[in-house]
């Protein structure tokens, strides 16, 4: 057992006991090949109508590695005193590769020990990537963290969400000092505010850009190109297929 922040104390407890199994969530379905509305889908498949879904808890056992690092991961937060069922809201597991979903307060300290756990080491942060889904309601935004351990030959996953309204998700730079050109591009792409920096600046759009582009309300707009003696209109005026 282990004093928390708040002077109690945490009983030792395995992940079997902390992460309820949970169907995946729909929370939305997507038109076309892209997900273009307003007649803008120039794929070819108008027609193809999918789910918009977002992974929930996998059953126990995870298989392989898997389980021994969700366990190892739990029982270091709970040495340090956060209860891992608040660090970490789920696990999926999904074509073989291991997602943690992250409550974006306990970031820092869960990268930490990923970081410098010996029977973790996940070392090296392959980047910053955001991700909209508007209708994940209050969850709206997504940071996802792609960890690779060169000690053991292992990949995770780390999910991070934040809300429309306060989009805001600790900067992970003192961990993982080349997350910070990504979180950058996360933020002026997608509009996450990465806390703990002050350098936060447009590194892909111009200065004076309005607005996210990557956002899926985003409008689609574009601009005309020329090549070779044609105009290639903007994407939001080319004819409709479907």
């Amino acid at each position: 057992m282990s004093e928390n922040q708040s002077g109690g104390e945490l009983e030792p407890q395995t992940s079997d006991s902390i992460f309820a199994t949970a169907k995946d969530e729909v929370i939305g379905t997507r038109s076309g090949m892209f997900g273009a509305s307003g007649g803008s889908d120039t794929s070819g498949f108008g027609g193809l109508v999918t789910n918009v879904v977002i992974a929930q808890s996998s059953p126990r056992p995870y298989g392989g590695w898997f389980d021994d690092a969700v366990d190892f991961l739990a029982e270091v937060l709970t040495e340090q005193g956060i209860n891992p069922a608040e660090a970490i809201e789920s696990v999926a597991v999904d074509r073989g590769e291991l997602t943690l979903f992250i409550n974006r307060k306990h970031l820092v300290p869960v990268c930490q020990i990923l970081r410098d756990d010996q029977d973790l080491r996940f070392e090296l942060s392959l980047g910053v990537s955001g991700v909209h889904y508007p209708g994940d309601t209050g969850r709206e935004l997504h940071a996802v963290y792609h960890l690779t351990s060169v000690t053991h030959g292992r990949s995770l996953r780390l999910d991070v969400a934040a809300p429309e309204e306060d989009p805001t998700i600790p900067t992970t730079v003192d961990i993982y000092p080349a997350n910070d050109w990504h979180e950058r591009e996360t933020w002026d792409f997608f509009g996450i505010i990465f806390t703990g920096r002050d350098d936060l600046t447009r590194i892909e759009m111009p200065d004076d850009w309005p607005g996210h582009p990557q956002r899926k309300d985003y409008p689609l707009g574009g601009i005309p190109v020329e090549y070779k003696g044609a105009t290639i209109p903007p994407a939001d005026q080319r004819r409709k297929y479907s």
